[in-house]
């Protein structure tokens, strides 16, 4: 996009005293003719940008003035280019890649062999996610509607939304966006969308901001009691923190907290196997015994 290679020029002016137009039209993958544009836009927005022409010539911005580069300390900078390596993460371009680099330039110290931060958000499906983020990101910027096919809990459905912002929560990308046939905002899993595709049609934003606090997604509802085995801490810690349990004289561990959907918490239950003792709520303690017992049936060997 014109805005962010601008911006891009006018980085790499500031941490260099001269650069020719060749340099920058190879930097940025665009013709001489486009910088020399860009250089005028520069110009126009009032940055004194100046071109000598000859031997030692070149473009770079005014002598006199000064912007001051001390907005952003070292720490902040390499803040700034550690979030943009991690949606390098999960993008099929070098789109971040290269405004690093930019960023970067004349500053060794924010490159990535001294940086002590490394994120990656690309999870286990980056080749399915990376052409879904940038179909969903062109579809935002020119505000054009998307079609999907969705798989939910409740059934699978053909979806029309107008896609407002991708975000990243609860260690999966979803849209947020408002939904033709529910007729109000949602929030939908990338993950669980195939046949993704824009539509011709366009539409107007309506001034809304996603509402994403955990007790607003996630209600809760179920209150849990459960007697797990002492083995089982490091997963309660990970997924829960340390204060969901006390520990039993016994060692156990008497675990309380509350959970949201009952299909979500029989399946989490049933992934610790023997190691735990549903105590409440009774009725999802019997419906988990009816689903051990026809288990059983399933892979009786006898």
């Amino acid at each position: 996009m014109k805005i962010d290679r601008l911006m891009g020029i006018l980085a790499i002016l500031l941490q260099k005293d001269t650069v020719t137009a060749p340099y920058l039209a190879e930097q940025f993958e665009v013709s001489k003719r486009t910088i020399n544009r860009d250089v005028e836009a520069l110009c126009k927005a009032g940055i004194p940008v100046v071109t000598r022409r000859g031997t030692g010539g070149g473009i770079s911005i005014m002598e006199n003035y000064k912007i001051d580069r001390t907005v952003f300390s070292t720490e902040e900078m390499r803040d700034i280019v550690a979030g943009l390596r991690s949606l390098d993460s999960v993008h099929g371009t070098r789109r971040y890649r290269q405004l690093m680099e930019k960023l970067s330039a004349g500053s060794s110290d924010l490159l990535e062999g001294n940086s002590s931060i490394l994120i990656d958000l690309s999870s286990w499906y980056k080749e399915s996610l990376s052409p879904k983020i940038e179909l969903i990101r062109k579809a935002i910027d020119e505000r054009r509607e998307m079609e999907f096919f969705y798989y939910s809990p409740r059934e699978e459905s053909i979806r029309r939304i107008e896609p407002y912002y991708l975000v990243f929560r609860w260690s999966s990308w979803y849209v947020w966006g408002w939904c033709l046939s529910r007729q109000d905002f949602r929030l939908f899993k990338l993950n669980r969308m195939e046949e993704l595709h824009m539509r011709e049609e366009s539409f107007q934003r309506k001034a809304a901001f996603p509402e994403l606090q955990n007790e607003k997604i996630f209600p809760g509802g179920i209150r849990v009691k459960a007697l797990f085995e002492a083995g089982c801490k490091w997963r309660l810690v990970e997924e829960f923190g340390r204060n969901c349990f006390e520990e039993q004289k016994d060692g156990k561990l008497l675990f309380q907290a509350d959970y949201t959907d009952k299909e979500s918490l029989i399946s989490w239950i049933l992934t610790f196997r023997d190691q735990v003792t549903l105590l409440e709520p009774e009725s999802i303690r019997q419906e988990i015994g009816e689903t051990i017992a026809k288990m059983a049936a399933i892979y009786d060997t006898k």
